[in-house]
C-alpha cells in the first residue's frame, strides 16, 4: 500500500464518524476554534471532541497550533481535495470499465 493510499484511508476514516464530519464543518465554517469553542456547539463532551480532533488532525483534515495554554484548531481542506481527486479517478475507471462490457454486450 502507497502512502498516499494510506493517506486517503486515514481521510475516509477520518470521515465515517458522523460527529468528526460535525467538527470539521465547524471548523471549515471558523478561522480556528478551540475544542472547548467546539465542545459548546456540540452534542459531546469537551474530551470527546479533542479526540475527534486528533483524530481529523492525523488525517490532515484539521491543523493545530498552540497560543499560550490554548490550542486553536483550523480545517485544513487539501486532504479532502485528495480524496474527492480519488473518487473522481475511480468513478472515471468504472464508467470505462462499464462502457468497454456495454461495447462487448452490444457486439455478442
Amino acid at each position: 500500500m502507497s502512502r498516499n493510499d494510506r493517506h486517503i484511508d486515514a481521510v475516509f476514516a477520518a470521515l465515517s464518524d458522523p460527529t468528526r464530519r460535525s467538527v470539521m464543518r465547524e471548523l471549515a465554517r471558523a478561522d480556528h476554534l478551540t475544542a472547548t469553542e467546539l465542545a459548546e456547539t456540540m452534542p459531546v463532551s469537551r474530551q470527546a471532541v479533542v479526540k475527534h480532533l486528533q483524530v481529523l488532525n492525523r488525517a490532515g483534515l484539521a491543523s493545530a497550533t498552540r497560543d499560550g495554554r490554548e490550542v486553536h484548531y483550523s480545517f485544513t481542506p487539501d486532504p479532502l481535495a485528495a480524496a474527492a481527486r480519488w473518487l473522481a479517478d475511480e468513478g472515471a475507471a468504472w464508467d470505462d470499465r462499464l462502457d468497454r462490457l456495454r461495447t462487448q454486450l452490444e457486439r455478442d
